[in-house]
């Protein structure tokens, strides 16, 4: 459910610990699901939602909400990648990074030095947001569909 950020500089209190420790499953489907969470921790509502607002502001999380399996729903992912030149590094990305496809956008020690997410409402969009991109970026886009899937439930303890 979230996605801490790497290099933040805020300095997380015990408080802040329990809470992102909290949020990374059995997230309670009610009504003030956050409401629940603080009772668990012994929060009210209010400052569950506060100090998860704060690191998400501050970018001590980059993200908090569901993980779906959008292929149930016809929807598509795919890993994609790129050998971007050093000195466009930046410019590429803010590029790539302005398509709402484009998730989990990182540089790698590698050939293909940009490696990225893409994720559409439809399968076959995925080419077409490919196309874009290489448009955009005057750069070709490799993709790397999922082939299997396996199921990694990864919890980051704060």
């Amino acid at each position: 459910m979230s996605e801490m950020a790497s290099g933040g500089s805020h300095e997380l209190d015990d408080i802040d610990r329990a809470l992102i420790n909290a949020l990374q499953g059995d997230f309670p489907l009610a009504r003030r699901p956050f409401a629940e969470v603080g009772a668990r921790l012994g929060l009210g509502e209010g400052e569950v939602l506060a100090r998860l607002r704060r690191m998400l502001d501050e970018r001590v999380l980059t993200r908090f909400g569901p993980m779906f399996q959008v292929e149930r729903i016809g929807g598509a992912f795919c890993l994609a990648a790129m050998r971007v030149p050093e000195a466009d590094f930046e410019c590429v990305a803010a590029k790539v990074n302005g398509f709402s496809e484009v998730a989990h956008n990182y540089r790698r020690e590698h050939a293909l030095n940009m490696w990225f997410v893409l994720a559409t409402e439809r399968r076959e969009a995925i080419a077409d947001c490919a196309a874009r991109i290489e448009t955009a970026t005057g750069l070709p886009v490799f993709l790397f569909p999922k082939e299997r899937e396996y199921f990694v439930e990864m919890k980051l303890k704060a």
